[in-house]
């Protein structure tokens, strides 16, 4: 691995939240979990939730897929 993406995904897991999200998503395998219940079981207001999501999609630990409208 390249440094910088090692230093990204170690930065974007250095803060709680995100690490917590992440957790999470590990735990639930390869199904992954949708946002809302991310939410929902942490706690974490809708908007708060996107930021954090897309940070950890920036750094390349999550990927996510759309589905229904």
């Amino acid at each position: 691995m390249e440094k910088e993406i090692v230093i990204g995904a170690l930065a974007a897991l250095a803060q709680e939240t995100r690490l917590d999200i992440y957790r999470a998503l590990v735990q639930a395998g390869p199904v992954g979990l949708p946002a809302g219940a991310i939410g929902s079981v942490l706690g974490i207001p809708s908007a708060t939730l996107s930021f954090h999501l897309k940070e950890l999609k920036s750094s390349g630990l999550i990927r996510c897929e759309r589905r229904g409208t």
